[in-house]
């Protein structure tokens, strides 16, 4: 009998801006508690490497910043191969999948499994490409100016008008008031995520969410809409409530269609006096992603029995008026594997080091 791939994830935070991560783990670990879990981390305080609960990893270990380029990424992934087996990664950060793109031929070569959308699909989603995806999917999108500098930001504002929104190129968003507030958006902005920044216009309206799972072929997997009840100061959803709208998901089968696309995302909505209109799309799963998974759509282990061609666990609809709220817990860790994390870049849960199928 085969054994269960061990399977790599990253975005392991679960602050008060949380990444999918942990999310990602505690659902495949419903449908498979047994499974070996290999934390990638690229802080050593990312709290879900302290957790002893279904979101545990079993080993963690330290990556180079995305920025350091794909060629430091899969000197590391090779480094770890040496200790732990790896069958599968699940990226869960939006900043890192570029580098996961360029490195395909190189995990297929070391048979490890990275489900990625196409590289064309990946960028006509992008959010400086996304006004453009909307009107090709019949769809309604914010107005939005990619601005490289500080003065094209200005000048954007003046065009589209205050409040607006400045967007990361990746990632994150500062709602700016007024002019006086561009400059330092700006700069905290591409500080973190480089340039360009997006300029963009605010819908006022209800936020709406849906997370998902297309098979490359234009067809979704299986989905979970949401309305959020609850924000965060970073726009995340606090808590959230399942709709069942045929407009919205007639309008996410069109997007998934035109972009064949492949592997998880999430679709970011505003429901305004027009109808709605399409934000953002994310190449991941939200970090909410466990919800659905608590209701029989369990869209992370879906995406590993596909990877590994095991058998597949129907997917449930949810049903419209569940909901959740984010519940937050103290975890307690020890200073000794802050400590391993931070000098070695490797902290083990256990003795259990696999290395008979680590790379040969």
């Amino acid at each position: 009998m085969p054994k269960f791939p061990a399977i790599a994830v990253s975005g392991l935070h679960r602050g008060d801006n949380p990444q999918p991560g942990s999310a990602v783990i505690r659902s495949i670990r419903r449908i498979y508690p047994g499974a070996r879990i290999v934390g990638l981390s690229y802080d050593p305080l990312e709290s879900g490497l302290f957790s002893m609960d279904m979101d545990n990893v079993d080993v963690a270990f330290s990556l180079p910043f995305p920025a350091a380029g794909e060629g430091a990424l899969i000197d590391r992934i090779d480094e770890i191969r040496q200790i732990q087996r790896l069958d599968m990664i699940i990226p869960c950060l939006d900043a890192e999948i570029p580098n996961y793109f360029k490195l395909a031929k190189e995990f297929w070569r070391r048979r490890i499994k990275v489900t990625l959308p196409t590289k064309q699909s990946f960028e006509r989603r992008s959010k400086e490409n996304l006004s453009r995806l909307a009107s090709e999917a019949g769809v309604g999108a914010p107005r939005t100016i990619v601005a490289p500098s500080l003065s094209a930001a200005y000048s954007a504002g003046a065009e589209i008008g205050y409040p607006l929104f400045l967007k990361g190129r990746f990632y994150d968003a500062r709602r700016v008031s007024s002019p006086a507030e561009v400059a330092f958006a700006f700069h905290q902005l591409t500080e973190v995520w480089g340039g360009p920044v997006l300029v963009q216009e605010i819908i006022d309206g209800e936020e709406y969410d849906v997370a998902g799972f297309g098979n490359g072929q234009g067809d979704i997997v299986g989905s979970c809409s949401i309305r959020k009840m609850l924000l965060t100061k970073a726009g995340k959803a606090f808590s959230g409530i399942v709709v069942s709208d045929p407009q919205l998901n007639d309008t996410v089968k069109r997007i998934i269609a035109a972009l064949r696309w492949n592997g998880p995302f999430e679709l970011e909505f505003i429901k305004g006096r027009r109808g709605y209109s399409l934000i953002e799309m994310n190449p991941r799963f939200p970090a909410w992603i466990d919800f659905p998974s608590q209701l029989g759509c369990n869209l992370p282990a879906a995406l590993v029995e596909r990877a590994a061609s095991l058998p597949e666990t129907p997917l449930q609809t949810c049903s419209a008026g569940r909901m959740f709220v984010r519940h937050c817990v103290d975890l307690v860790g020890d200073i000794t594997d802050l400590a391993e994390l931070s000098v070695t870049g490797t902290l083990m849960r256990d003795q259990a080091l696999d290395r008979s199928e680590a790379a040969e």
